[in-house]
């Protein structure tokens, strides 16, 4: 009890060096929001994520099935656990779920609430349960980039401060 409160209070400190501390290897400038650490499971040491990656709050990460708990009556030494990889340049939208065995590659999004069950291509956008590849990432781009309020570089308070001018709030 006291190591699960211990965790929560560091998750909430920073997520990342906590994660590391409960085994997740995690790579250069990612970002984890919200969350908690049961995010990773019971099995964080079976997790890789890449550089660059943003995880947004309510993301899950299983590296079992726990469906077989109930089938070791049969079977007591049944077990399906699997590595999760997460490749560089990643975006996880909210909610997002990755099943065992699962390997992201890199340049990816991840559309909120999608549950992933197959392995993603690189340059791909995901979305839905569970999720299919709807385009690439450079097709997205080109999408967007028209839509672009053009203020993503500011911090914080300024990106307020300009989100309120452009919207009259």
């Amino acid at each position: 009890m006291i190591r699960k409160i211990f965790l929560f209070i560091y998750f909430k400190i920073d997520p990342i060096k906590c994660s590391r501390f409960m085994g997740v290897t995690i790579g250069e400038n990612c970002k984890i929001y919200g969350n908690s650490p049961n995010i990773w499971g019971t099995e964080p040491f079976l997790i890789t994520i890449g550089n660059n990656v943003y995880i947004t709050d309510g993301c899950k990460f299983i590296n079992h099935d726990g469906g077989t708990l109930i089938l070791r009556k049969k079977l007591p030494s049944l077990e399906l656990t699997a590595p999760i990889n997460i490749g560089n340049d990643v975006y996880l939208g909210i909610e997002t779920i990755i099943m065992p065995g699962i390997i992201i590659g890199d340049n990816v999004i991840i559309g909120a609430r999608s549950i992933i069950t197959k392995n993603i291509e690189e340059n791909s956008v995901v979305v839905g349960i569970p999720a299919k590849k709807i385009k690439t990432v450079d097709k997205y781009f080109e999408e967007i980039k028209k839509r672009s309020l053009g203020i993503g570089h500011l911090d914080r308070d300024s990106k307020e401060i300009e989100l309120k001018r452009i919207f009259g709030k």
